[in-house]
């Protein structure tokens, strides 16, 4: 009701999940065992509408629109502007174990991206936005970008991601400690993801931002939607006010963002897949709370009166 201004609120229907695309060059440290050209592979598997997080749509009513921010390596010729919205950047980040990941432009460019894109969902009609991902390697970034603006150690936010054996974790929890050294703690939300973090971070941050300002509910997802979130209210906080934490995902960097931004989230499944899948299953239950406030009948609708005794 607060986000929309009006009490009862209008049904947040329908939905769209915006799955933002990039690649990260810290992949290059094995701190993902799953090769960097899977990322175009499943911009194409959400295209063709064969993604988790497509299934799980569809059952839910919501839309799925495919965003390549950042992707390193070229898509199916196939992938036309219909199926995939062509907004890339420049191909993946650079290595944030050794240097910057990219511009201060680049960060601006992403965010303006995602603002667009979520203009370009309200006007075509949507009045409620899911945030989605998609990147080899790209809960390294989130956890970078986390720590730098929590002031956490690495290892309190670095979690498995897609399931690497310690060895692997502990590569994982170096290169985010050498990136977030270059930094500090710090709060300035764009240097920090020039420094640490992803195109497609940048992206989601732009899209909540862009969600708040078009008063729609924003639902957020596991530990990348986070991490965008965090540089997101860093920058404009009260962009806050119009999320909705879709799930808790068990990635800890997740967790640590909830808590630090005071956020109860709708789920708590142990999901860790991203997509955007744990912030559709919530959609469901966030257009039922809408619902309840515009459909349930009140005692004085029933013509009952509290007891006075």
């Amino acid at each position: 009701a607060a986000i929309a201004g009006i009490s009862p609120p209008p049904v947040p229907e329908p939905a769209v999940v915006a799955v933002f695309a990039g690649d990260h060059g810290v992949w290059a440290q094995g701190v993902s065992p799953w090769p960097q050209e899977v990322t175009a592979a499943m911009v194409a598997n959400f295209a063709a509408g064969g993604a988790a997080v497509n299934v799980l749509a569809r059952a839910m009513g919501a839309e799925v629109i495919v965003v390549d921010v950042g992707v390193a390596t070229p898509l199916p010729s196939d992938l036309g502007p219909e199926r995939v919205l062509h907004r890339r950047v420049r191909d993946g980040t650079a290595d944030l174990s050794a240097g910057p990941a990219m511009a201060v432009d680049d960060v601006r460019a992403a965010l303006d991206t995602g603002a667009a894109v979520a203009a370009e969902c309200v006007a075509g009609g949507a009045a409620c936005l899911v945030t989605g991902d998609m990147g080899i390697a790209n809960t390294t970034p989130s956890s970078a970008v986390i720590a730098a603006l929590t002031g956490r150690d690495a290892a309190d936010v670095t979690g498995r991601g897609t399931g690497i054996d310690d060895a692997t974790w502990r590569v994982k929890v170096g290169a985010v400690r050498a990136g977030v050294a270059r930094v500090g703690t710090a709060s300035d939300a764009v240097g920090v993801l020039a420094e640490v973090g992803g195109l497609e971070i940048a992206a989601l941050a732009g899209f909540v931002v862009g969600g708040a300002a078009a008063r729609v509910p924003v639902i957020v997802d596991g530990v990348i939607a986070c991490a965008g979130l965090l540089a997101c209210v860093t920058l404009v906080p009260d962009a806050l006010g119009y999320v909705v934490a879709g799930h808790r995902s068990v990635e800890p960097g997740a967790s640590v963002v909830l808590d630090r931004l005071g956020l109860r989230p709708v789920l708590d499944l142990d999901l860790r897949l991203g997509e955007g899948t744990g912030a559709v299953l919530a959609v469901p239950i966030v257009q039922a709370a809408a619902r309840v406030l515009s459909e349930m009948a009140t005692f004085d609708d029933l013509g009952l009166a509290a007891d006075p005794n």
